[in-house]
C-alpha cells in the first residue's frame, strides 16, 4: 500500500519537472515565432528620396527664392514706388529663371538626341522630349503674361483688377505676380467656366 503514494509522488515530481521544462521552452518558442514572423516580413526599407526639380515657390509666399516678401508699413499707399519696384524685381527674376530653363532644355535636347535602333528606346526618348516641349510651351505663355505684367507696371496699371478695378492685394500678387483679377472676380470667373464647361 505504500507503493501507491510513492507512485503518486513520483508522478507529481515528473509533472512539475515537465511544467518547468515547458515553461523554459515557452519563451524560446515565442522568440522563435517572433523570428519567423520577422523573417517573413523584411524590415521596412527607407525609400530613396526622389530627385525633384527645385521649387520656385518659397514657404513665405514669394514666387522667387531670392526675393523676400514685401513688408508693408502702416498707412502705406497701395502700389507705391517701393511696391512697384518689388514686383518688378519678382517679375524680372521669374522671367530670367524661365528663360534659363528654356536654354537648358534646348541644350539637353541637342546633347541627348540620338537615333536609337531599338523602337522602344526611340519612343521613350520622343515621349520625354514631347513632355519637355509641352512644359516649355506653357512657360512660353507664362513669359508672355510676365511681359504683359511688366508693361502694366510701366503704365501704373499693375495690381488693379481688370474686371472691377479694386486692389488685387500684395499677398495675392506675390503668390501669382501675373494675376489680373481680384480673388472675388477670379472665383466668379472659375464658377462661370465650370458651368459653361458642363
Amino acid at each position: 500500500m505504500k507503493k501507491a503514494p510513492a507512485k503518486k509522488a513520483a508522478a507529481k515530481k515528473k509533472a512539475v519537472a515537465k511544467k518547468k521544462v515547458a515553461a523554459k521552452k515557452a519563451p524560446a518558442r515565442k522568440a522563435a515565432a517572433k523570428k519567423t514572423v520577422a523573417g517573413k516580413r523584411p524590415p521596412a526599407k527607407k525609400k530613396a528620396a526622389r530627385k525633384q526639380a527645385p521649387s520656385t515657390r518659397t514657404p513665405h509666399g514669394t514666387i522667387v527664392d531670392d526675393i523676400a516678401p514685401y513688408e508693408e508699413s502702416a498707412g502705406e499707399e497701395y502700389m507705391n514706388e517701393a511696391q512697384r519696384a518689388h514686383f518688378r524685381d519678382i517679375l524680372l527674376a521669374w522671367k530670367r529663371e524661365l528663360m534659363e530653363e528654356v536654354d537648358r532644355t534646348v541644350h539637353h535636347m541637342q546633347d541627348e538626341a540620338a537615333n536609337f535602333p531599338d523602337p522602344n528606346d526611340r519612343a521613350t526618348q520622343e515621349s520625354e522630349f514631347s513632355m519637355e516641349l509641352r512644359t516649355r510651351d506653357r512657360e512660353r505663355k507664362l513669359i508672355k503674361k510676365i511681359d504683359e505684367a511688366l508693361d502694366k507696371l510701366e503704365h501704373n496699371e499693375y495690381g488693379w483688377c481688370d474686371s472691377c478695378g479694386v486692389e488685387i492685394g500684395i499677398r495675392r500678387l506675390e503668390a501669382r505676380p501675373t494675376a489680373t483679377l481680384c480673388i472675388d472676380c477670379k472665383t466668379l470667373d472659375e464658377i462661370r467656366e465650370k458651368h459653361l464647361g458642363k
